[in-house]
């Protein structure tokens, strides 16, 4: 059933500028009206609670989580923001702030440039009065209270003091959802921050560009307190339960310094970044800010992340972000959204397109992929440094089955059953879990009944395998209430893999070192060895090229036992076949290397 809410916001006494004219950043007409935007009293949106939630365990949800809602701004460029609507509305609620319900309804109702006629179903229409068209930068973000259970959203002060209505307008989403809103606009807690700034796991750690801290500094452009770093992250803790907030420098090429046009967070440890030919544009600083993570920081499960390249596009005539004398758009594929089992990011042209749907397939299968061209002449949004993530964002779902793995690596073991550990919450309990596994030759998934651990960690065993064997598996929950989950969501079309190697055989009465994984595999970049040792010895960690010449040493010196990461930098090497050599006085391990 179509629902559509008319109300009216109030008028704030400033300039408004024609929302369609409006970039990511500032426009010259909002540079003269800046003084006056930030004299101007900010006003705290109705019933928004500015104290911090009064509770211990609080969780900012990770976007390939379900949710009820994605909220878009009509204006500007309605083709695709049509097309946003056609897709998102098979999979959840699509709540649109329109300034003329009626104009939208006909279009979204025709057929037209941004496609067939779409039934109004699954669409909510609110009238309500905004600025501009990025709705991730000025809405509120989903937070959960103890971990699973009450859902609030959380609203920062936008930091763009020339569009108060935008600022303005996550109340109009709370109220239409009967969401508690909570926001960070009144001192000491008065943070400026933006949503394509801003990236959480789903388990307390978050990543954004250092303009969070230039913007909160003392002396800052938009009237709020100064604060120092740790001031933000006690913020970002007390607000959102954000334990970790991972901030990268800024990026000399992107001027709105917004982590969204470059990069992507696609699950607990899985990073998807944009990659510029050698030495062009943001490349080595994008680059130089993966490695300080990667060299800094683990995933949650506690092993580094898996970084995943995806090209940044040039124009059709070559042009790049630092072309001279006329520079190229920042042409992105990370800029995308997760709408439940859908994942839709933006296009450009077809040499780089195909590419793209194919890195997006092999991080994410089973999704449905919808790409939407943000590169066309007569809806050109990328000229304004935006692109789909930017005019989205979500709402999670109001009673969330918490569903969390780490993918099993590919394996040597042809003797052990492999292990597979879930975590799995919900507010009323978790009633069952379930595994479900096959061969990739097999039609069938088979049942496994997985075995209750303790702290929401649940367990099974796969068999073990022979050299060659590729498994697919996925995991089901539901709680006691009788809610239910899979993970991944799109599953059983969407899974995960891994493959039997059976180069080494792995056991515990092995003592050499064992190569458990090399990612990613071909490399670009920064490439992670993992090595398991089962005793404290010295080991030489080198490559070697075909010829078995040795190129560059990666590590030499004694290791514990344990997992161990080592790292190489594939991006100072010529694009080749290589050979790791791992010598320690119990043995030698080799696997091969693929620079691109």
């Amino acid at each position: 059933m179509r629902l559509t809410i008319f109300c009216v916001a109030a008028l704030f006494s400033i300039a408004r500028f024609p929302a369609q004219t409006l970039p990511h950043g500032f426009s010259a007409d909002e540079m003269e009206q800046l003084p006056q935007a930030i004299a101007q009293e900010r006003p705290t949106p109705v019933n928004a609670i500015t104290s911090p939630p009064d509770a211990e365990s609080l969780r900012t949800m990770a976007e390939w989580e379900e949710i009820q809602a994605l909220t878009i701004a009509w204006t500007g460029f309605p083709g695709i923001l049509k097309q946003i609507v056609a897709a998102a509305a098979q999979e959840t609620q699509v709540i649109i702030l329109t300034e003329d319900p009626q104009a939208t309804e006909s279009y979204l109702t025709s057929n037209n440039a941004g496609g067939a006629a779409l039934s109004m179903s699954n669409i909510t229409l609110l009238n309500e009065n905004f600025d501009s068209i990025w709705m991730r930068d000025y809405a509120g973000n989903p937070v959960y209270i103890n971990e699973v259970d009450s859902l609030i959203m959380v609203d920062w002060i936008y930091n763009r003091p020339t569009r108060p209505n935008d600022d303005y307008s996550p109340t109009y989403i709370a109220d239409a959802l009967s969401i508690p809103l909570y926001t960070t606009t009144e001192a000491p807690t008065d943070l400026v921050n933006t949503g394509g700034n801003f990236m959480s796991d789903g388990f307390g750690t978050a990543f954004a560009s250092e303009l969070i801290l230039e913007e909160n500094e003392p002396n800052n452009d938009y009237g709020v307190t100064a604060k120092t770093e740790d001031d933000i992250n006690a913020i970002m803790g007390d607000f959102m339960g954000i334990s970790r907030f991972i901030k990268m420098p800024t990026l000399p090429y992107d001027g709105i310094h917004h982590i969204d046009m470059h990069m992507k967070l696609v699950d607990e440890e899985t990073l998807l970044v944009g990659e510029y030919p050698d030495g062009v544009a943001d490349g080595p600083q994008i680059n130089a800010n993966i490695e300080y993570v990667l060299a800094n920081y683990n995933s949650v499960f506690g092993t580094p992340y898996k970084v995943v390249r995806i090209p940044m596009p040039d124009s059709q005539s070559g042009l790049y972000p630092d072309s001279q004398p006329t520079a190229g758009f920042y042409r992105t594929y990370t800029n995308a959204v997760f709408v439940n089992n859908t994942i839709i990011f933006p296009t450009y042209r077809e040499e780089f397109d195909t590419t793209a749907f194919r890195i997006w397939g092999e991080i994410c299968p089973g999704y449905s992929l919808v790409g939407i061209d943000c590169d066309n002449q007569d809806e050109q949004i990328i000229a304004l440094s935006g692109a789909i993530h930017c005019i989205t964002h979500s709402v999670g779902v109001a009673d969330p089955l918490l569903i969390s793995h780490q993918a099993l690596p590919d394996t040597d073991d042809e003797i052990n059953p492999y292990v597979v550990s879930g975590y799995f919450n919900h507010r009323s309990g978790i009633a069952q879990a379930k595994l479900y596994w096959k061969t990739i030759e097999q039609s069938f998934y088979t049942e496994v009944t997985m075995v209750d651990q303790g702290n929401n960690q649940w367990q099974a065993l796969i068999p073990a395998h022979p050299a060659g064997t590729i498994i697919e598996y996925y995991l089901f929950g539901e709680s006691e209430s009788g809610k239910s989950q899979l993970r991944p969501m799109p599953a059983p079309a969407g899974h995960w893999s891994f493959t039997i190697l059976g180069d080494i055989h792995v056991s515990e009465k092995s003592q050499s070192p064992a190569i458990l994984r090399v990612f990613p595999n071909p490399a670009q970049g920064i490439t992670c060895i993992e090595l398991r040792l089962l005793q404290s010895q010295h080991v030489d960690a080198y490559l070697t090229d075909v010829a078995g010449h040795r190129v560059q040493t990666i590590y030499s010196g004694s290791l514990s036992p344990s997992r161990n990461k080592l790292f190489v930098d594939a991006a100072q090497l010529p694009a080749g076949i290589y050979h790791i050599q791992v010598d320690a006085p119990t043995g030698r391990q080799s696997q091969k290397l693929l620079v691109k």
